[in-house]
């Protein structure tokens, strides 16, 4: 299939421009935005060893994604399938690195610069590649083409905001489409976007994070902290996103005179921002306390900032109540499967347009609420703080309506089987 001429214009200027994106990366190291140490990997450059055998590229974007690959990881490790899991941000790969199977190793995904890409595929050589939702870079796509790596878009996803971008040019998407071997989606409606598109070969194998393991906690941590917030009512903003937190904290002063030695945890989804909402609690005058900086959430604190990574499955344990973050701006939403599996009655604003289908089943089910704005979530706080009964049937039917759509491991796993049996035999599409 020949390349428009916008696909060609990219190749074209991602290959001039190499010196801007070279410098554009040194910023973001300079922000704090990539791991200096390992600044190499988004050139290529790999700071491993390929291992030996056949190898399986699996890659996600960012946490959400990347840990949601993990049970199809484990899989193909036990297939006795060498896998290289990449990801885009510094926070995933902290994450990731602790929960990573034997036989698997990560590294930073390349940037998306031909020469960059030439240097990645030399070295690891992949036999399959697996990449997560919406993660369509026409660079790597032309570039596992022309070896021949068959390319698989798992737990895809095509929203109705993207699919209406899309239809304004068409030939671009349907010619990187039409270069997968084939696209897995979560949704029927994910399916007839991706179809409608161009991809020509699609199936419906659902969301691959109702099966992902929730995250872990230390046993000893969630009970250290249990007894320090024991008797104290407790709720927690998880993933927040600029312009909650003020929301968040109006919240708990409406809240506290009701409620009294109420602990209101905050987790933002970039931890960096921790100092910032910490200084939004003083203005407020509440009293913060900062994760990061070792100070323990006891009757001295009314905010607790749970500003560190890989730590949500503790702080998912210690409250009843989660409000999801990017639900009350305009972001689209987190998604809430792991506050539900770990027994949270959950609580979203009125933007969830990237998890709908999930929101909706966990609502349909009477596991989450949905308010309009911060009065409707103090309201709705108070009365599931003040009734633990209430709040223990929400949790309940949120967990039972996660686990009721489970399964898409195990069809994903099927589907990509022969090409599974393609790489043992050393063969390529």
């Amino acid at each position: 299939m020949s390349l428009p001429f916008l696909i060609k214009s990219y190749r074209t200027a991602t290959t001039i421009l190499e010196p801007a994106v070279l410098a554009l990366l040194y910023w973001r190291q300079r922000q704090g935005r990539e791991d200096r140490t390992r600044l190499g990997e988004r050139r290529g450059h790999p700071s491993r060893t390929r291992p030996a055998g056949h190898l399986v590229w699996v890659h996600g974007a960012s946490i959400g994604e990347t840990l949601s690959l993990l049970p199809v990881v484990e899989r193909l490790t036990q297939r006795g399938l060498g896998v290289l899991v990449t990801s885009g941000t510094r926070t995933s790969a902290a994450l990731i690195a602790r929960r990573l199977p034997p036989g698997a190793t990560h590294q930073f995904v390349p940037v998306d610069v031909p020469r960059y890409l030439r240097r990645f595929l030399d070295h690891w050589q992949p036999d399959l590649a697996l990449v997560a939702e919406s993660e369509i870079w026409p660079n790597t796509i032309l570039a596992l083409d022309q070896r021949s790596i068959p390319l698989v878009l798992v737990n895809a996803r095509m929203s109705d905001r993207s699919y209406q971008r899309w239809l304004k040019v068409p030939h671009i998407i349907g010619s990187l489409l039409d270069r997968f071997a084939i696209c897995l989606a979560q949704t029927h409606d994910d399916a007839d976007r991706l179809s409608a598109l161009g991809a020509p070969r699609v199936l419906v194998t659902g969301n691959l994070k109702f099966d992902s393991p929730p995250p872990p906690a230390d046993p000893r941590l969630v009970a250290h902290l249990s007894g320090l917030v024991a008797g104290r009512p407790v709720w927690f903003a998880a993933s927040t996103h600029p312009g909650e937190e003020s929301a968040i904290l109006t919240v708990h002063r409406a809240l506290a005179q009701r409620h009294p030695h109420l602990l209101t945890i905050i987790a933002p989804r970039h931890p960096h921002r921790g100092p910032e909402i910490a200084a939004l609690a003083d203005r407020a005058g509440l009293r913060a306390g900062r994760r990061s900086e070792g100070v323990p959430p006891d009757r001295a604190i009314d905010v607790y900032i749970a500003d560190t990574v890989g730590e949500m499955g503790l702080f998912y344990r210690l409250s009843p109540i989660v409000i999801m973050g990017g639900s009350l701006v305009a972001h689209g939403g987190q998604n809430p499967i792991e506050p539900a599996k770990l027994g949270a009655a959950i609580l979203h604003g009125p933007h969830v347009h990237n998890f709908e289908d999930i929101y909706a089943s966990i609502r349909a089910a009477r596991g989450a609420i949905m308010v309009e704005n911060s009065a409707e979530l103090a309201r709705n706080v108070s009365e599931l703080l003040a009734n633990p009964a209430v709040t223990r049937d929400m949790a309940r039917a949120a967990a039972d309506a996660v686990q009721a759509l489970g399964g898409a491991v195990e069809r994903t796993m099927q589907s990509i089987e022969p090409f599974i049996v393609q790489a043992k035999l050393g063969a390529r599409r």
